[in-house]
């Protein structure tokens, strides 16, 4: 029986993606974007950064390959429908280049991101938008502390508006009920 229009439209989009993550393990920046069509857009949601055409997916791209020059997206499952692929990945990395204004730390992170994948009418890519857990990856680059801990606690004192407020409480007389 052959396969509906449907079918092979669903089919197309996912080869699309799987081309797209090979490329992106193989850091092949100008294939990267020959997988967006004539609209390109990138969506890091965690940061609210958003890139616009080829040059700002270009750029998001460039920025992000020079940070982590040995990521690794491992795909974990997808999942597909004929408005858009999902993606659930393991993505792995040495940060060696300075990435959203921190400097290299050399430290490797490890951690789940999910990706959604739109489509245009040549089923080429339109954008993706990613959704990951920011907080895990700063953890994971020493930037930032759980509070329960140590160094949490430390960093709590040592913020410049919290220690503000302290010395305000200090010196402002207690009202009595």
């Amino acid at each position: 029986m052959p396969a509906t229009e449907s079918e092979r439209r669903l089919a197309a989009r996912l080869k699309v993606v799987d081309e797209h993550i090979m490329r992106e393990n193989q850091h092949d920046l100008e294939s990267i974007l020959q997988t967006f069509g004539t609209t390109a857009r990138y969506d890091d949601e965690p940061w609210d950064a958003h890139y616009i055409g080829h040059n700002g997916v270009r750029t998001y791209y460039d920025s992000l390959l020079k940070a982590m020059p040995d990521l690794r997206i491992e795909v974990q499952r997808r999942y597909a429908s004929n408005e858009a692929v999902v993606v659930e990945v393991i993505i792995t990395g040495q940060h060696l280049g300075a990435w959203r204004g921190l400097p290299p730390t050399g430290r490797v992170v490890r951690f789940p991101l999910c990706g959604i994948f739109a489509f245009d009418d040549d089923d080429r890519l339109a954008g993706e938008k990613i959704y990951y857990d920011r907080a895990m990856i700063l953890r994971q680059l020493g930037i930032f502390h759980e509070p329960e801990g140590m160094l949490g606690r430390i960093a709590m004192l040592m913020h410049p508006l919290t220690v503000a407020r302290m010395i305000w409480r200090m010196v402002l007389p207690r009202r009595r009920a």
